[in-house]
Order: structure tokens, then sequence, then C-alpha cells
């Protein structure tokens, strides 16, 4: 019976999390440019939005039911179904909130839809909560990873297209939650084995860094690119680094048999493509500048 209310917050906490995305996205769309040099007046000026307070607030309820579905579901089980909710995007986008949705859009959230669901039911599953870990292949995962969401970040100053900021961003942030997800995994280790005196382990302040900066980078990308593909490759970014940080860093076990591995290696496959698939096509100048959102203030 636990296994069913686990696979049923797990829906539930992907409608929460998409939900959220939305809304934040209409707040965000509400407010002026966020601007990383006036991180207070950013941060307030975005709180200020109902919409957008409504959206944190369903993101939160969405990560207290996914904590509550891993704890009552195997893991592979409830990826699953997170998985699933991947094709909400596309129906909520549709039916909620008026977004026009094409048929490229929808070969990629399906693409990355069935990737992860392969990806989640080719994961053996793991016994106990956690088995340890490599020190040093933590430090090198989490430094490549921020190395990656900086380079991203950064997009036209490195001479990347600057169309395409928007998405750049939403991979951006979504490799810092990635971050974040697994300096928590390994916060949660160390205050296993020494008590709450783990709260003094760095990966604290790893996990605090990487989610503080993916709450701006997240903000923008809603600002500059399109919903749909913002939301979606936020959350297949975050999903694809915490496998890579699970595999590479905390040693979960890869499929045994070689039917599993070439099938893990289509997923990741698919997940790729679903990628180039999933952002809207650029559009001419003049579209893009009729579709932009208007600016709020310009002070």
């Amino acid at each position: 019976m636990s296994t069913q209310i686990g696979l049923v917050l797990a829906l539930l906490c992907a409608v929460a999390a998409n939900l959220g995305f939305f809304y934040k996205h209409r707040g965000c769309n509400e407010v002026p440019t966020v601007d990383v040099k006036h991180p207070l007046r950013t941060a307030r000026s975005l709180w200020s939005s109902k919409w957008f307070a409504v959206g944190m607030l369903l993101g939160f309820v969405g990560w207290i039911l996914h904590v509550g579905a891993i704890a009552m579901a195997p893991l592979s089980t409830v990826q699953v179904v997170l998985s699933g909710g991947v094709v909400l995007i596309a129906v909520m986008a549709d039916k909620i909130f008026g977004f026009a949705v094409d048929k490229r859009q929808w070969w990629g959230l399906g693409l990355t839809a069935v990737g992860l669901a392969l990806l989640g039911l080719t994961m053996p599953g793991s016994h106990g909560a956690g088995g340890g870990y490599s020190l040093q292949a933590l430090v090198v995962f989490e430094g490549i990873l921020l190395g990656m969401g900086g380079l991203l970040i950064l997009g036209p100053r490195t001479g990347a297209p600057a169309q395409h900021h928007g998405v750049m961003l939403a991979a951006a942030t979504g490799i810092l939650f990635g971050v974040c997800n697994v300096a928590v995994k390994a916060l949660t280790e160390v205050i296993g084995l020494n008590g709450m005196i783990g709260l003094l382990s760095p990966w604290l302040l790893v996990a605090i860094v990487a989610s503080a900066t993916a709450f701006y980078a997240s903000a923008r990308s809603l600002q500059d690119g399109d919903a749909v593909s913002v939301i979606a490759i936020t959350g297949t970014a975050a999903s694809i680094s915490g496998i890579s940080g699970g595999i590479l860093v905390f040693g979960d076990p890869m499929a045994g048999t070689a039917l599993g591995i070439v099938v893990q290696s289509v997923a990741f496959l698919m997940v790729i493509v679903a990628s180039a698939l999933t952002p809207a096509p650029i559009r001419s100048s003049e579209a893009a500048a009729s579709g932009s959102r208007t600016a709020v203030a310009a002070a």
C-alpha cells in the first residue's frame, strides 16, 4: 500500500512542480529584468509578484511531495512517474496557460519522457539510504558541473548566440539544481556519520550557493526564453545531473546486462535529441521583438 501512496505523491509532485514553474514564468514577466548586479532589489521585485510567490510555494510543495514519494516507493519507480510528468508541461501549457505548443515541441517532450522513464526502469534498485561516496569524485563532479553552469550563464559573452540565452540559462539552472541535490545527498551522509555537527561541512555552503545562483538564473531564463522549452530543459538537466551524480559519486549501480546497457545508451541519446527538439524554432528578429515581454518600468 505504501508504494501506491508513493506513486500518487510522485504524480502530485510532478503536477505541483510544473504548475509552479508556469506561475513563476507569469510572475517573472510582470517585473523588471533580473539584474544580478542588484540581487536584493531583484529578489524583492520577484517576490512582489503574487504569481511568482505562488510558483515558489508550489515548488516547495513539490519538493516535500518528492521527499515523501522517495520514502514510500522505490526510487526507480518514482523516477518513471516523474518522467511522465514532462508531458504534463505541454498539456498545462496548451490547456491551462494558453501557450502554443508546436509539433516539434510535443515530439521533444515525448522523447524526453520516454528516455528518462527508460533510465529509471533500467536502474537497478539500490539497497539502503546510502553507501558512502568518494570525496575526490565529489569534488571533481561538483567542480565540473559548476564550471558548465557558469559557462552557460555567461552565454553570449562567450560567443554563444544571444537568442539562445534563455535556453542556456534553463540548462544552467537544471545543472545547478543537480549540484545542490548532490551536495545535499553528501551532507545527509556526513550528518548520518557525525550528527548535526555535519552541518559544518562545506557541502552546505555549496548547496546554498548553487541554490541562490539557480534562483536568479531560473528567473532570468523564464524572462528570456520560451516557457515550454525553459521548463522542460530545466527539469531534464536536473534529472541527468542527479542520475550522473548518483552513478559517478555515490556508486549507484548501472544496468548489469548487455541489454540494460544498450537501453540506457538509447535513453541518453533520446534525451539529447529531445533537448535539440524541445526549444521553439528561432523566429525572425521582428517576430521575436513583437513576442517579447513588455518591460514593466525602466528606471
